[in-house]
């Protein structure tokens, strides 16, 4: 498939990447995916969406979610992305992300979902597990493939559902000939996996986020995250290094947090460092620099979130933009598959499926992918 078909282009990669607007968006979510994407939005052709389909895995109250996406969108603006450089809209606003769900529902071995960690892991719990969140990682992978994306900026927990996505794909393609562009996981070095600060063993989360000092909300205010970082796990020593020992994961994460949000080499964070005398300076250094950075963000979201309708306006532009991209792809799956498709989709589908040399005259089925599908 050529530039125009399947990306941005030369030169000019496409990214997509999602985020839920459920719970309370954490450090984590900010240094690991957010601070990402307007760095690279001009690096990138780039398509973010506020994923509230996913959202529904778990119970929502319905205004509080639509409160929340709205919130996250102004949340996003005022961290730095650009409606003119990025787009930005809301996953159910685009039909294309369900439908096609359903055709790469047609394709994934179920064995293959059973395998995820995030299924695995409340299964072991023995919380109640709905259909949707054991099939949610079919609606990512259509979420990521619609949007031909070369790149998908996640944090290390999210590699595996990139890695699906990428096997989806292509089966579809041994299947039914090259249609879908199979894209690849960024993961940023520095502040990709924030652990929690009451236990720098566990990853920061929306779902512990209510936990007393486990995680800094970007929208909280300076005080606040003054008492979190304060409150921070450490070790009993003083000595300020990066380590991979367990035992020091508490001062591990705390120069990671600095290094993330300065931009700084472990190096560069050291020289910088230099000069602190014990684990109680560290926190207060770093607890300045989380502030330096948060503080901008959370007056600017306060700001925008009081005009509801244009930022109403801004995702309704986001969503034709992303249907225009979106809506073609979806129709050459339709088509690859046997469906029969609008004559007007269908020509515009077919300038991205074409036949691939091993798939079976007809079908499109390859027999050998099929037996191994079987033995899933």
């Amino acid at each position: 498939m050529t530039g125009s078909d399947t990306g941005a282009g030369p030169g000019r990669p496409r990214v997509f990447s999602g985020i839920q607007p459920s719970g309370d968006v954490h450090l984590g979510n900010y240094l690991g995916a957010i601070k990402r994407w307007v760095r690279d939005q001009d690096r990138t052709e780039s398509f973010f969406c506020l994923v509230d389909l996913h959202a529904l895995t778990a119970p929502q109250d319905p205004e509080a979610l639509r409160a929340r996406t709205r919130s996250l969108c102004a949340l996003l603006l005022a961290a730095g992305l650009v409606p003119s450089r990025s787009t930005l809209f809301v996953q159910s606003h685009v039909p294309a992300h369900a439908e096609a769900c359903w055709l790469l529902n047609c394709v994934t071995p179920l064995g293959w979902l059973h395998r995820m960690t995030q299924y695995k892991d409340r299964a072991a719990r023995h919380e109640s597990v709905t259909t949707g969140l054991l099939d949610y990682p079919v609606l990512m992978a259509a979420d990521i493939l619609l949007y031909r994306a070369d790149e998908v900026p996640v944090g290390e927990d999210q590699r595996q559902h990139v890695e699906l996505a990428r096997d989806i794909a292509a089966r579809f393609n041994r299947l039914y000939g090259e249609t879908l562009r199979v894209p690849t996981a960024v993961v940023p070095e520095a502040g990709a996996r924030v652990m929690g600060l009451d236990d720098p063993l566990v990853k920061m989360s929306k779902s512990l986020a209510g936990r007393r000092g486990h995680a800094i909300r970007v929208l909280d205010g300076a005080d606040e995250i003054r008492r979190k970082v304060m409150g921070a796990v450490t070790d009993p020593g003083r000595e300020i290094a990066f380590s991979d020992d367990p035992a020091r994961a508490g001062v591990q994460n705390l120069l990671g947090i600095y290094q993330a949000i300065r931009g700084l080499s472990r190096e560069g964070v050291l020289g910088e460092l230099g000069d602190v005398a014990g684990y109680g300076e560290l926190k207060r250094r770093v607890a300045d620099a989380v502030i330096a950075e948060l503080q901008p963000i959370r007056e600017a979201h306060d700001g925008l979130l009081g005009d509801a309708a244009e930022l109403d306006r801004l995702l309704a532009r986001g969503a034709d933009r992303a249907r225009a991209v979106a809506e073609p792809t979806l129709r050459a799956m339709q088509h690859r598959m046997g469906l029969v498709v609008p004559s007007g989709a269908a020509r515009r589908a077919n300038g991205i499926a074409r036949p691939a040399a091993s798939a079976r005259r007809g079908s499109g089925v390859d027999a050998a992918g099929e037996r191994r599908a079987a033995e899933e």
